[in-house]
């Protein structure tokens, strides 16, 4: 499968976002990857729809936006308005049959639509869920800041699920060519990266050596 590369800009300089999210298009990334935390069930507070809103104005990539919110269904309509092509839900956060409800409703808008999972949630927690979604995101870090180191203990997770999914497996937190490489040898071919990407003299550079790692 391809390896698509989506920069998180939670590590992005927000002084110039619009700059820094011009830097990495030109350099070739897949999409934007957008964390949005509440403060809640992620211990920080980032960003909400009126700044997708402006991003959106900003650029032409697909907007992955990765709802890390307690009540997600109360906020999805707004993110969609804003221009999200795509929307990350998490099992911890959303019912089984209200993830179903809620992912049937995005799909009918033309949204794609993700669910995520943390560290130490068991694979069994999103199967049943599986034929509602378009993709997987697993989280290689516990949600709630940028720069966290990656955790190996979820690579058996990735390849149990691409053993059951065909689709796109992304995975989110610590991400560099190192642990790209890792990542894609068990399965996954979509990558979040932020400070790896956003921290490099060369982002292009920097996103080759992920999507090369395998």
């Amino acid at each position: 499968m391809k390896i698509k590369v989506g920069p998180s800009i939670l590590s992005a300089d927000f002084s110039c976002l619009d700059r820094e999210i011009k830097k990495v298009e030109s350099a070739g990334a897949d999409l934007l990857h957008i964390d949005v935390m509440d403060g809640h069930f992620a211990p920080n507070i980032t960003i909400g729809s009126v700044v997708v809103q402006y991003i959106r104005k900003a650029t032409k990539l697909p907007l992955d936006v990765h709802l890390m919110i307690e009540n997600p269904q109360d906020f999805t309509d707004a993110f969609v308005k804003a221009g999200s092509d795509m929307i990350t839900l998490h099992i911890e956060t959303i019912s089984a049959v209200g993830f179903r409800r809620e992912a049937w409703r995005l799909r009918s808008q033309g949204v794609k639509v993700g669910i995520s999972l943390n560290p130490n949630t068991p694979i069994s927690k999103i199967t049943n869920v599986l034929k509602d979604i378009d993709f997987i995101l697993v989280m290689s870090v516990y949600p709630g800041f940028s720069g966290q180191k990656f955790i190996p203990a979820v690579l058996p997770k990735i390849r149990k699920l691409r053993a059951i999914f065909k689709g796109d497996i992304a995975v989110d937190g610590g991400i560099n060519d190192k642990t790209a490489q890792d990542v894609i040898r068990a399965g996954a071919n979509v990558l979040a990266a932020g400070s790896y990407i956003f921290s490099s003299p060369n982002p292009r550079k920097a996103m080759e050596r992920i999507r090369n790692a395998k």
